[in-house]
């Protein structure tokens, strides 16, 4: 009996796959968006465009564990808001205040999530409170290195570290999987 050859892909799917579709959808959008124009040609013009640049700009499908715990978001958006306010305000501080320019340094915090999603919104939280940006991510090590403003002591070294440890905790008891969610309680 000969064996049968697995199942082909079609033309469409070689073109778009299923889960490309949210991304190609976005991208035609934005291309309307920015030629100001929802026209036919301007539909068909931004598909050929998109699927051009999804072919040469390929991006491999981000994992995600497919559950979400709303108690455990409202605590990470209570925390990045509570920071965000308090290093606004010790930023604002540190530019009008008199004295020395505040010392700065690099640090380097290794993650414990080897998920690129938490680690990507872990780095997105940190970047957007005032006083702190990412300089250089290590994917394969899940390390993230920081620029921080004020550093003066290691205690405010050891206090940011704390800081991103805490706010990678509740992503993942918001967003991570059974085995992440497992590991940090346990």
């Amino acid at each position: 009996m000969a064996k049968r050859s697995p199942r082909t892909a079609t033309g469409l799917e070689l073109i778009v796959r299923f889960h490309e579709l949210p991304l190609l959808v976005g991208l035609v959008v934005l291309w309307m968006m920015l030629w100001q124009e929802a026209s036919l040609l301007s539909l068909v013009s931004g598909l050929v465009v998109s699927i051009v640049m999804m072919r040469v700009f390929y991006l491999p499908p981000v994992a995600l564990a497919g559950r979400f715990n709303p108690w455990y978001a409202v605590r990470y958006l209570s925390y990045f808001l509570w920071n965000l306010a308090s290093a606004s305000i010790e930023v604002a501080w540190l530019a009008v205040r008199p004295g020395p320019v505040p010392k700065t340094a690099i640090i380097a915090v290794r993650l414990r999530t080897s998920s690129d999603f938490i680690l990507t919104l872990v780095g997105l939280t940190i970047s957007l409170i005032p006083g702190s940006l990412v300089a250089e991510v290590d994917r394969f090590g899940s390390t993230l290195y920081l620029h921080v403003l004020n550093t003066p002591s290691q205690k405010a070294i050891t206090k940011m570290r704390h800081d991103v440890a805490t706010i990678e905790r509740l992503l993942i008891l918001t967003l991570g999987s059974k085995e992440e969610v497992q590991a940090v309680r346990g």
